[in-house]
């Protein structure tokens, strides 16, 4: 079992009336968090009620609110209890019959999960406005996947960890770069396992998901942009180049891409910019949301090391630990690109304050910063600044900038505070 750190924030969200709306992508491990929500409520004695749209014993109470509310009755009775809608995304007009049993005033409580379908995101969000709590699980975590790997034992203290096992730190680092964040992938021990698993999730997602919500069964094009942007993750996602290269229309290549968003699999980050005259085309970059579905998809599962060149998937690493730093603040993630050549990976912008993020994969012996990002430095005067990096913990003042040079390992713990 993988712990996972967003266990306690559903906990506390229990007691609340609004809907607790768990999303995210396949086999992120939403069936299992619910189930050891239910389990650690029926240990406090609460009554629990499970139901999985999947299970076809299941189905028939999502028919109708009065089916369902029948089903409820007979398990817990008209009392205080907590009801489990397991895969809502398949129910038809699931925002809609949702609200109407939320306006109800019923005293049950309900913890709701899906998959990444694009009537979750859309559809069952307008209709539930006001009404509940979006909780997003991703994929494992480099936090839980080393409190995993090392059984928990230095849960309570990983910054010692980290500190003391430099060595196999970086072990874990490049397991956890080579097979990514999916719970099935992760508990397989051999590798021939995690690609069956992983080949698995893939094939699933495109022949399913994909082949349902585009309507048709010939997927070859999509899998076709998919493999191309995992070979070309943190560079510039031009559509028409897109297009010329796969041979398909720009309208069909938007459309593939927004799917591709809206099913948890890549996550598109825009420029920073307020000189428009100044700064480069508009043009999007593109991450995944789990490394190991990138190497899947590029033909690098499971052969990625760090002695290679592979600063992108660490970029992907280290943009994936900022969405899980900054999910509660809201702030919006860029990159910074200029005509003049200057880049920098990662702008985390409050509106108000920015920070600018480098990701270097590389044991830095000293503080040594790139052009680019004093360059930024020199324009925007943000207060720190941070280089992620293998190695090096340190600080340096540039202008009136704090730059801190932070492991990778660390990063994951740092307070993030705008």
């Amino acid at each position: 079992m993988i712990k996972r750190n967003l266990f306690l924030e559903l906990k506390a969200h229990l007691d609340k009336k609004e809907i607790s709306l768990i999303i995210g992508p396949r086999q992120a491990g939403k069936t299992t968090l619910m189930s050891l929500l239910a389990d650690d409520l029926n240990k406090r004695g609460e009554p629990t009620l499970i139901l999985n749209y999947d299970i076809e014993r299941d189905r028939e109470f999502f028919g109708s609110q009065e089916k369902l509310l029948k089903k409820i009755e007979l398990e817990i009775g008209k009392k205080k209890g907590y009801v489990f809608l397991d895969e809502i995304q398949r129910k038809e007009n699931a925002g809609l019959f949702l609200k109407g049993l939320y306006d109800m005033n019923l005293p049950y409580k309900f913890i709701v999960s899906g998959s990444g379908s694009v009537e979750l995101k859309e559809k069952i969000h307008e209709s539930l406005a006001g009404r509940k709590r979006v909780f997003e699980l991703g994929a494992v975590s480099f936090d839980e996947f080393v409190n995993y790997r090392t059984d928990y034992k230095y849960e309570d203290k990983l910054s010692d960890f980290f500190e003391v096992e430099k060595s196999r730190t970086r072990l874990f680092l490049e397991e956890f770069l080579n097979y990514g964040g999916y719970p099935k992938v992760i508990l397989e021990e051999t590798k021939e396992e995690k690609i069956k698993i992983i080949d698995e999730i893939y094939r699933s997602y495109v022949e399913k998901d994909i082949a349902y919500l585009l309507g048709v069964q010939k997927t070859d094009d999509f899998t076709r942009l998919l493999r191309l942007l995992a070979s070309q993750i943190g560079n510039l996602a031009n559509v028409s180049e897109l297009s010329a290269t796969l041979g398909i229309s720009i309208p069909t290549v938007k459309n593939y891409l927004w799917y591709l968003e809206k099913t948890f699999i890549l996550e598109k980050i825009t420029p920073y910019f307020k000189n428009v005259r100044k700064e480069i085309t508009k043009a999007p970059v593109y991450y995944f949301y789990d490394i190991g579905m990138r190497n899947y998809a590029a033909g690098d599962f499971g052969r990625i090391s760090l002695d290679d060149n592979v600063g992108f998937v660490f970029e992907n690493y280290v943009f994936n630990a900022l969405k899980e730093k900054t999910k509660r603040a809201l702030p919006s993630i860029h990159f910074w690109r200029t005509k003049d050549g200057a880049e920098v990976d990662f702008i985390v912008n409050s509106g108000e304050a920015v920070i600018p993020v480098e990701a270097k994969k590389q044991n830095l012996k000293r503080p040594e910063i790139t052009r680019s990002l004093r360059s930024f430095i020199a324009k925007y005067n943000p207060k720190k600044a941070y280089v992620v990096n293998l190695a090096l913990s340190d600080e340096i003042t540039v202008g009136n900038t704090t730059v801190i040079f932070i492991p990778y390992y660390e990063f994951w713990l740092e307070s993030f505070i705008l």
